[in-house]
């Protein structure tokens, strides 16, 4: 067993710690998650689910916010940014940080590293232990940073979430990676909330695996990316439970085109139940997100411990 197929199958625990731990933050009207890479995919599907929770709320780049804040919210000073980074060293996250608080900003530290220079630069920290051998690739505290910032909106985590998340990685894995086999063009799908996610789920494959892949919109895919489709393709749709029947006939159409398709949720060459509402279905499917890039790069022989051209922080001079 590699070291990130360790760290996937044993996040599980981390995730019961979390749990509860922190509380909901409404103040300020407008909420902006702010982060770089896997973060600011996670900030995306965390400012959708805070809109549905009847919060405002936007995500942003850390380096976008950090350099034009003005051209996401024109009264960018007056909101509450949520800045998200594992190793709370991300220069741009905590660049952005800094500008908003001196901009009179409430900034909001989500992270697993307490002592870190985002910690001590923000007025609120929300902190949690992670896996102590997760690597450059980011898959434990990606999952965490996604629940405590459920809960930071106001949303309820039941600990039912954790063994929901920990079936469905393994169902997954039980088909992996035959499933992927001779496959080289993969495409992720997700809506709303599953949007971010589903841009993860394509992070962590290229990472990983070092596959060329892409996400969408779903109804979007049809707008050209759908030229691409043949029998190399392998299709993730993370189905949305308000829009299952639409996302149905895309995937019908998909396979028609020689698609294979994994569908988390809904109909596909591999069905894969998911037991939650919508509310909680971007925080369960993750850890099966990393296990498909697990998989995908040990059928091409990378170790992805080491992951090529990357580093577990991005420190710019």
């Amino acid at each position: 067993m590699s070291t990130t197929e360790k760290v996937i199958f044993e996040q599980f625990p981390y995730w019961e710690k979390a749990i509860e731990l922190n509380s909901a933050d409404d103040r300020a009207e407008l909420l902006v998650f702010v982060g770089c890479g896997t973060s600011f995919n996670l900030a995306l599907s965390l400012a959708a689910y805070a809109n549905m929770a009847g919060r405002k709320a936007i995500a942003v780049p850390g380096a976008e916010w950090q350099n034009r804040p003005s051209a996401f919210w024109p009264e960018w000073r007056n909101t509450h940014v949520v800045a998200l980074s594992r190793s709370g060293e991300t220069t741009e996250t905590v660049a952005a940080a800094k500008a908003s608080r001196a901009a009179g900003a409430f900034v909001t530290a989500i992270t697993v590293e307490p002592e870190s220079t985002l910690a001590k630069n923000c007025d609120r920290m929300v902190a949690t232990e992670t896996h102590p051998d997760e690597g450059i690739v980011m898959t434990v505290s990606a999952s965490l940073m996604v629940l405590l910032g459920l809960q930071m909106i106001g949303l309820k985590v039941p600990a039912s979430v954790v063994n929901s998340a920990r079936q469905l990685a393994t169902a997954l894995d039980a088909a992996l990676p035959g499933i992927i086999a001779d496959r080289s063009h993969f495409v992720f799908l997700g809506g709303g909330p599953l949007f971010g996610v589903a841009l993860e789920g394509a992070l962590k494959l290229m990472e990983m695996s070092q596959i060329m892949t892409q996400a969408f919109h779903p109804l979007e895919y049809r707008h050209g990316p759908i030229s691409l489709v043949d029998g190399k393709t392998v299709a993730v749709m993370l189905y949305s439970s308000d829009q299952r029947e639409a996302e149905t006939k895309l995937i019908g159409e998909l396979r028609e085109k020689g698609a294979v398709v994994i569908g988390v949720g809904g109909p596909g060459d591999l069905e894969l139940a998911v037991d939650v509402d919508l509310s909680l279905a971007g925080l369960v499917v993750l850890p099966a997100l990393q296990v498909l890039g697990e998989r995908a790069a040990q059928a091409r022989q990378i170790d992805t411990v080491s992951p090529r051209h990357l580093t577990k922080v991005v420190t710019l001079a």
